[in-house]
């Protein structure tokens, strides 16, 4: 199978292009330099015919969510109207999308694991931006996979960000000896590497076309995350929990966000694993 990968060199793009490679799929990376996917020349000149893909995987996007709420018209531009450039293209040529949403597309009220057939009601402009991204793919093909994941990380450098939050955290608290973490947001963190391999496991197994979680088993707040990483790590820094809202950025995010993945279960596809054994693999191995 030949699949062209948007974001290829981003964090969760780089671990799916050597999983599908480690399975004998022909990747083709299409790096932030290959395309630009709010621009439906570069779409049509990046992924024709002449590329002959059987499928589409976009993991490029605009996530930085501050950033985003500073500048909608990019966010649209990107998250929305790249999705849609995406899909046009796929149907144009008769081939399904794999596109990368999030968690954020719910207001958290739920207060329970989100399952793909729950309502969303995004409350910021990047949540937004990605939910729309959502809807105009489901318009435009018929033979699509959407998929929300949940406060990933990985090995390779968020291309955006500069970092991933583990990262992050592990240098504050080598640094300073103690750290500071919201406990009123409640996720499942999940590993770039355990996406990837359940991507692939979806492409092997001929999942059905639709909507998907795919998240990491279980849940916690970044404050037990955070916990948990200095714990696996064992340098005695200390983690204090920061005020409701301390580090918001003045952005409204949900403060329950765990998906429940259903659809995988439903088809008895889902591998994805704990986040507590994601995190200490993610550590033991690369940090």
């Amino acid at each position: 199978m030949n699949i062209a990968l948007t974001g290829a060199d981003g964090q969760l793009g780089s671990d799916i292009s050597a999983e599908l490679k480690k399975h004998g799929f022909n990747v083709s990376d299409l790096t932030i330099a290959k395309i630009d996917i709010s621009r439906q020349d570069s779409v049509e000149s990046a992924i024709n015919i002449n590329l002959a893909p059987d499928l589409v995987i976009n993991t490029a996007a605009f996530h930085h969510v501050e950033v985003c709420e500073k500048d909608p018209v990019n966010s649209f531009k990107v998250n929305g109207l790249g999705a849609a450039n995406l899909a046009y293209a796929c149907r144009k040529l008769q081939i399904p999308l794999l596109h990368i949403s999030t968690d954020y597309v719910f207001d958290g009220r739920k207060r329970k694991p989100y399952i793909e057939s729950d309502l969303p009601n995004p409350l910021n402009v990047y949540a937004n931006s990605k939910l729309s991204g959502e809807y105009f793919i489901s318009s435009i093909l018929e033979k699509f996979y959407i998929l929300r994941l949940s406060g990933i990380y990985g090995k390779n450098i968020c291309i955006e960000k500069g970092y991933n939050f583990v990262d992050k955290i592990l240098k504050i608290g080598e640094e300073k000896g103690e750290v500071k973490v919201v406990d009123d947001e409640i996720l499942t963190p999940t590993f770039t590497e355990e996406i990837a391999a359940q991507i692939a496991h979806m492409i092997k197994e001929n999942a059905e076309f639709g909507l998907y979680h795919v998240s990491a088993e279980g849940k916690c707040s970044w404050y037990e995350f955070t916990k948990e990483i200095f714990r696996i790590k064992d340098n005695g820094v200390t983690v204090h929990k920061a005020l409701p809202g301390e580090f918001s950025g003045g952005v409204n995010r949900p403060a329950y966000s765990v998906l429940e993945n259903k659809h995988l279960k439903d088809q008895e596809l889902n591998i994805l694993t704990n986040w507590k054994s994601g995190l200490k693999k993610y550590i033991q191995s690369y940090r």
